[in-house]
């Protein structure tokens, strides 16, 4: 758990998140309560055959494509977003922040130092 803790931590601080536009200080205080509390869904936004190759432990699949204001997610929780290079993830980010939804952008998966599968 203190793992994924630091990793979700040092994810959101050296990479992901819009740099230009950070809304809120995260600190590890903060990411220990999200975790903790299973506040959180780690969203990978690339297509079905991607995530069936490779995705990060416990993240749930829904293309770009098909985040739209129909789309069903626990506004509750937190949103860690990632793709493949970014890209995705950026434009999710956006997406999912103009619907009223707190994001933070992990960016590619290459770079997230959580476990795979």
């Amino acid at each position: 758990m203190k793992k994924i803790i630091i990793a979700i931590f040092l994810c959101i601080s050296l990479c992901g998140c819009d740099k230009n536009d950070i809304k809120q200080v995260i600190n590890e205080a903060y990411i220990e309560k999200i975790v903790l509390d299973k506040e959180y869904i780690i969203l990978d936004v690339r297509t079905k055959e991607e995530y069936e190759e490779l995705h990060i432990i416990d993240a749930i699949n829904i293309a770009l494509n098909e985040i739209d204001e129909n789309i069903k997610i626990d506004r509750e929780k937190i949103i860690f977003v990632y793709c493949k290079s970014g890209n995705r993830s950026n434009m999710a980010y956006n997406t999912l922040t103009n619907l009223g939804y707190t994001v933070y952008d992990l960016g590619g998966i290459d770079s997230i130092n959580l476990e795979k599968e």
